[in-house]
């Protein structure tokens, strides 16, 4: 049987009675964007400490942070987001785990998909941040300590400011990585951009259709993120120092 397609489709109303398919779409996209930026924090915040962490002289702390990397970085994204969904709220005091199961829905399956993708990439990111400090000459590190500066200081005036700037190529893929995996939340009902594109197919049977929009969503969103990545790449970087490294561009 011969497939028709139908572009008018997006200016039809939906069946929900939300607007139009192409309504949906955009609403799908809206908490694409949302629960993306939401983990990205999560995930440079934690992924900061992580990656300090494994590289201070205290032993402990490194051990901790590699533990950390290998458990979040190992375990598949999907089982992730499942024992977030499904498994915390058993885990949890009775009442703190019946109350977080009657959270109304969307924000339900916003937070656990966020706190998933926010400590998965987590993992990613302070491996990055490690990398970006090991990457640093030795002595900017025994100079800031013969100054008087103590570790935190060291890392946060010296070390951290720089580091940041060196890993903003690989932060930037990581950042593109959080919003393609931010589609698998449509596996615990939150209705994000790739959700509401099945959604959209199911009602319309226009399958074509709604995968090609939610592709070409997804491409200009990243090339949003690109842009202002490589904006922010250019205002931060250090004049000597990483310009040099490539090519003196």
């Amino acid at each position: 049987m011969d497939y028709h397609w139908n572009w008018k489709i997006f200016w039809e109303l939906s069946p929900d009675g939300q607007g139009t398919y192409l309504d949906t779409l955009l609403s799908g996209l809206q908490w694409t964007v949302a629960t993306s930026l939401a983990a990205w924090v999560l995930a440079l915040v934690l992924g900061s400490l992580v990656g300090v962490a494994r590289t201070t002289q205290l032993k402990w702390a490194s051990r901790l942070g590699a533990a950390y990397v290998e458990l979040f970085r190992n375990v598949p994204l999907l089982v992730q987001l499942f024992l977030w969904y499904f498994v915390m709220p058993e885990l949890l005091p009775t009442a703190l785990g019946d109350a977080i199961k009657q959270i109304a829905p969307p924000w339900g399956a916003y937070w656990p998909a966020v706190l998933c993708l926010g400590f998965f990439t987590s993992a990613r990111v302070a491996e990055q941040v490690r990398a970006g400090i090991e990457s640093l000459p030795r002595g900017q590190r025994l100079a800031a300590t013969a100054l008087g500066l103590r570790e935190p200081q060291v890392y946060r005036y010296v070390l951290l400011p720089i580091a940041y700037r060196v890993v903003l190529p690989p932060l930037t893929s990581e950042f593109m990585n959080i919003i393609k995996n931010s589609s698998v939340a449509m596996t615990i009902g939150l209705l994000e951009l790739t959700g509401r594109a099945r959604s959209m197919q199911e009602f319309s049977f226009q399958v074509f259709e709604a995968f090609a929009a939610a592709t070409v969503l997804y491409l200009l969103l990243s090339l949003v993120v690109v842009g202002v990545m490589r904006w922010v790449e250019r205002r931060a970087a250090v004049p000597g120092f990483i310009g040099s490294a490539r090519g003196g561009r």
